[in-house]
């Protein structure tokens, strides 16, 4: 499975939000804080205020602002700002049906990986990737209950 630099730059965007909540940021600031290329960032964050994750202002006290509460976002949102469809095979969406031209069962395969992922995605919230020790359900989504990191 491949996550895009567009999704992986727009969550570390949104960590980087979350963790100054109250005051705006710009691109600048953020580019600089997470290693994100300035140009890219510009696009992603222009995705992410166009789904209403983030906020913006213009001016000397304008930047972003997360759009809602960092606890209420979750990953699965981030990625489909930025990417559109969770997972597709050959550009086609898996929650179609099957695929004569397949071997038997890949289809399913496809699927129950989709819906591994999709469960993942929606219960790891940006509030959750705030701390080293992400708390309970992204814990156990994560393999990380019981674990040594």
């Amino acid at each position: 499975m491949r996550i895009s630099a567009k999704a992986d730059y727009a969550i570390r965007a949104l960590v980087e939000l979350a963790a100054d909540a109250g005051r705006p940021l710009v691109c600048e600031g953020i580019a600089a804080a997470q290693h994100i290329p300035y140009r890219f960032l510009k696009s992603v964050m222009r995705d992410l205020r166009r789904t209403g994750l983030v906020r913006s202002q213009r001016g000397c006290e304008g930047g972003y602002w997360l759009g809602r509460d960092a606890a209420t976002i979750t990953l699965a949102d981030v990625v489909g700002a930025v990417d559109g469809e969770l997972m597709t095979v050959h550009g086609e969406s898996v929650e179609g049906p099957a695929d004569a031209t397949r071997a038997p069962g890949v289809t399913a395969v496809w699927r129950a990986i989709q819906a591994r992922t999709e469960e993942i995605l929606t219960g790891v919230t940006i509030a959750d990737l705030l701390t080293d020790a992400p708390a309970e359900p992204a814990a156990s989504l994560l393999g990380l209950v019981g674990s040594s990191k």
